[in-house]
């Protein structure tokens, strides 16, 4: 069983707080995640084909997820407000999986990770998508809002070891 100074988001008093990242170097910190959304075929084409009548189904999710990624201290109790310096989502159609697959990218120079910044893009295009298509699809699924990869921080690189079939954004 961890001891309560083991866990750096609790104060002394056991309650929540927001880590003191003040103290640390500023370094260059990049992050990838990705997320699937599941269609059927029929959705598929209509996307494809841009005939979901609210719009330019791809588009709009990739402003979404970048809005997301600026917005995520909003969202996330414990997370920094953090300047980001690059977001970038690649929204692809997979014909195979019948699904819209999404990455996003984030990178900062500052004193804390871009982790979250990253999954939240994901998340945010990947309910962007279920929006715009809900009129035609309701049993839509979101699967797979993993991370992909992430460098800088005290804490080292990391890369999924399954992600052998992923592409970068």
């Amino acid at each position: 069983m961890k001891n309560r100074e083991d866990f750096t988001h609790f104060n002394d008093s056991g309650r929540a707080r927001m880590v003191d990242v003040g103290g640390k170097p500023e370094t260059v910190r990049t992050a990838a995640a990705g997320a699937r959304v599941r269609v059927s075929p029929g959705t598929l084409a209509l996307i494809k084909s841009g005939g979901i009548k609210k719009g330019d189904v791809l588009t709009v999710a990739q402003i979404a997820g970048i809005m997301g990624a600026k917005r995520t201290p909003d969202l996330i109790p414990m997370c920094h407000p953090i300047l980001l310096d690059g977001v970038d989502l690649d929204l692809g159609l997979e014909e195979e999986t019948c699904s819209v697959e999404i990455r996003a990218r984030v990178s900062c120079a500052g004193r804390t990770g871009v982790e979250m910044e990253a999954l939240t893009a994901a998340a945010a295009a990947a309910l962007t998508i279920y929006d715009m298509c809900k009129a035609v699809q309701k049993d839509m699924v979101i699967t797979d809002l993993r991370l992909l990869e992430k460098s800088g921080g005290i804490h080292g690189d990391y890369r999924r070891a399954d992600r052998t079939e992923e592409a970068e954004p």
